[in-house]
């Protein structure tokens, strides 16, 4: 008994030191790494596909030291035991919109949620700066081409290996709201089932999220290098006859092109973020994004080389009879018939907007703004027109001010909303100047006059 209790004790010992770090031995990979470069520099021993075979696993090692032994859903209890306890851990830390217990290790900074389990890491450092991802898949074919019967097993168990730890990779960078690495690593899982000796299933999937990625970090960081990136994927994926069961897979390209804004190539851009969206919509129908799509690039500021946005109006009606109560589509409406100059289904399709929406206060503004140009419009018309009777005229003056009038209201509400808008408060106060003959206009001008005076001051 007294053996085993010194036996015990001995282990326990052993243990307690390794428990206190995580166990990455950076100087032992390296040395891995640099022997294994050797062997395929070696002339007589890169012959051999043993030799590839080596490197290719030495290599992988080093890529997947850091994170090997944890797992999502992992119980943080568990995880100490693997990867010893961390420097120090602090609560509450937000990532990505969300709260959790940020730990810190040497390698990496581990995220634990309120059941205390693993939800997500973020690397901090890795055994090489290189990209290995490559060098291990052309090792892996470079075994299979010397000696492909030999090789046929270990290489596919490689290459899922690789494939398994990308798209973890690839999923908890996501969760960190690492969307460019995640993409990366995406894109990267895809590439892996590409090599000779994958004996599973492409997964044109990976191609498709890392797409969405791309466009996700093209938006939230202005980066124009993850457009061109996220066209490259989503091409792919079409290319292979690829489509989500929706279709957004259209609307995601085209955002890869048009929102490549500072292109040396920007029209040829719309015409194929253009092409890619009558497309999405030839197959996909149904699908609205599509159609919003359709909306905004015909009704931009650049789009004048890329056709008529009436031919759209027939699309929007189909789509808001299948949904009704779709804003953004009512909004989309309200900007084709502006642009169209046709104001008063304009103003019909953003009333509509707040009517689903009625705490927006730049719906409230947006009516108001289109009552004023519809008015001015009308003003145009009556400095052109030959006037045959004073009564005719003043007549066609009652009808303008009907229409700056009916203006009024929107913009108070748009007020009342957001009264630091300097914008809408300059429009109110412009609209009661014109009608300060009226009764009760007066007043109204006094206080947007004022408050005008005041944003600006601010400003």
């Amino acid at each position: 008994m007294k053996r085993l209790i010194f036996a015990v004790l001995a282990i326990s010992f052993m243990a307690a030191p390794m428990a206190n770090a995580q166990r990455v031995n950076k100087d032992a990979l390296t040395s891995k790494l640099a022997k294994a470069d050797a062997t395929i520099a070696d002339a007589k021993k890169a012959a051999k596909a043993a030799t590839w075979l080596k490197h290719a696993q030495e290599t992988y090692n080093a890529l997947s030291a850091p994170t090997k032994d944890i797992f999502v859903g992992m119980p943080f209890e568990e995880a100490m035991i693997n990867i010893g306890k961390p420097e120090s851990s602090a609560a509450n830390v937000v990532l990505n919109g969300k709260a959790y217990t940020e730990h810190i290790y040497p390698w990496l900074k581990l995220y634990v949620g309120a059941d205390n389990k693993v939800a997500t890491w973020v690397m901090t450092q890795q055994v090489s700066d290189k990209d290995l991802v490559p060098v291990i898949i052309s090792s892996y074919n470079k075994a299979l081409e010397l000696d492909a019967k030999k090789m046929q097993e270990p290489v596919a168990q490689g290459l899922t290996m690789l494939e398994n730890y990308l798209n973890q990779n690839a999923s908890v960078s996501m969760d960190a709201g690492l969307n460019a690495l995640a993409a990366d690593s995406y894109a990267k899982a895809f590439t892996v089932q590409e090599a000779p000796g994958f004996t599973g299933i492409q997964n044109y999937q990976y191609l498709y999220y890392a797409g969405f990625l791309y466009v996700v970090d093209a938006q939230t960081n202005n980066n124009q290098a993850s457009y061109v990136k996220g066209a490259m994927v989503l091409n792919k994926a079409l290319a292979a006859g690829y489509a989500d069961e929706v279709g957004d897979i259209y609307f995601y390209l085209y955002h890869c092109y048009y929102g490549q804004t500072d292109s040396s190539v920007r029209v040829a851009n719309l015409q194929r973020a253009k092409q890619l969206l009558m497309e999405g919509l030839a197959k996909f129908p149904k699908n609205d994004k599509i159609v919003e799509g359709l909306i905004n690039i015909y009704t931009s500021a650049d789009s004048g080389s890329l056709g008529d946005p009436s031919e759209l109006i027939n699309m929007v009606d189909a789509a808001l009879q299948r949904d009704p109560k779709n804003r953004d589509m009512w909004y989309g409406r309200g900007r084709i018939f502006f642009s169209l100059k046709n104001y008063e289904e304009s103003i019909v399709s953003f009333k509509k907007v707040a009517e689903l929406d009625p705490k927006d206060a730049q719906v409230q503004f947006f009516i108001g703004y289109f009552y004023l140009v519809q008015a001015d419009a009308m003003n145009d018309e009556i400095n052109k027109k030959d006037y045959k009777s004073n009564a005719e005229f003043k007549e066609d003056q009652e009808k303008v001010k009907g229409v700056y009038r009916a203006a009024i209201p929107y913009l108070e509400k748009s007020y009342e909303l957001n009264p630091k808008d300097l914008r809408n408060v300059e429009l109110a106060k412009e609209v009661t100047f014109k009608l300060r003959d009226e009764e009760g206009m007066m007043p109204k001008y006094e206080k947007y006059n004022k408050a005008y005076q005041e944003l600006k001051g601010n400003n």
